[in-house]
């Protein structure tokens, strides 16, 4: 039987309340983002959970699900471009400087001091969320398991790339970076990309095969697959592709 814990705590960097749920006491610590304009809670609702119950219950894994601001961001109607923009910056400073410190933090503590790196994953707008995260922050991950996602700003921004915009677009930082410091920690990395090629999938397949081609130009050792054409953008197939990786990342 899975463990929960639901929590709500003041995020000084968003000047609100934000709420996640835990699974598990002990384990890999692994962080998941809903889709577009979903909740944490959304994860566990979708079987999702109940797909890594066996990790979990066994105390190899312990799951953090969060929310996101899409309403706010990225799918926001009536904010301009860089009021949404700046709202997703605030977002970034609370997973990066609040949550996964605590996950970190937290993990080590459950784990007898091992100090884990964290696995990021999401399906569909988590796993941009994931992948972006992941290729900003490389210190703080040391697996991505992404998906069907998209990778770039085109459906949010159009071609619009100034400022904040652009360094939220891995599609178009990637290919240009040049940092050995960034690109060594990549390369030493488990990156494993995932999309079906069934419906609702196009922009997604396009994107994904988009970024296997950047990593592998960059020299960046990356798991890219395509299931096949009745895999649908759907959390039927999400669940059967967690089940399938998980499985053999754990």
């Amino acid at each position: 039987m899975v463990t929960v814990q639901y929590r709500k705590q003041y995020s000084p960097a968003l000047g609100r309340d934000m709420e996640y749920k835990v699974y598990g006491d002990r384990g890999k610590p692994m962080l998941v983002f809903p889709t577009s304009l979903g909740r944490f809670y959304q994860y566990e609702d979708s079987g999702m959970i109940e797909e890594l119950a066996p990790w979990i219950d066994a105390g190899k894994l312990q799951v953090w699900a969060c929310d996101t601001l899409d309403e706010e961001t990225f799918f926001s109607a009536h904010w301009d471009i860089q009021a949404r923009i700046g709202r997703h910056e605030q977002y970034n400073g609370y997973i990066m400087h609040e949550l996964v410190p605590g996950i970190l933090h937290e993990s080590a503590h459950n784990n007898g001091g091992d100090a884990q790196k964290i696995l990021i994953s999401g399906c569909s707008m988590g796993a941009y969320y994931s992948g972006n995260f992941f290729f900003r922050y490389p210190e703080s991950f040391d697996t991505l398991l992404a998906l069907s996602g998209v990778y770039s700003v085109n459906h949010f921004f159009g071609d619009y790339r100034d400022g904040a915009v652009y360094f939220n677009s891995p599609l178009d930082y990637l290919p240009g970076l040049v940092d050995e410091s960034l690109l060594g920690q990549y390369r030493d990395r488990t990156i494993l990309i995932c999309c079906g090629q069934g419906a609702w999938e196009d922009e997604m397949r396009e994107e994904t095969a988009r970024l296997g081609e950047v990593l592998y130009n960059k020299g960046i050792p990356a798991r890219v697959d395509f299931w096949g054409y009745d895999s649908e953008h759907d959390w039927l197939w999400w669940r059967r592709q967690i089940r399938y990786y998980m499985s053999e990342l754990m």
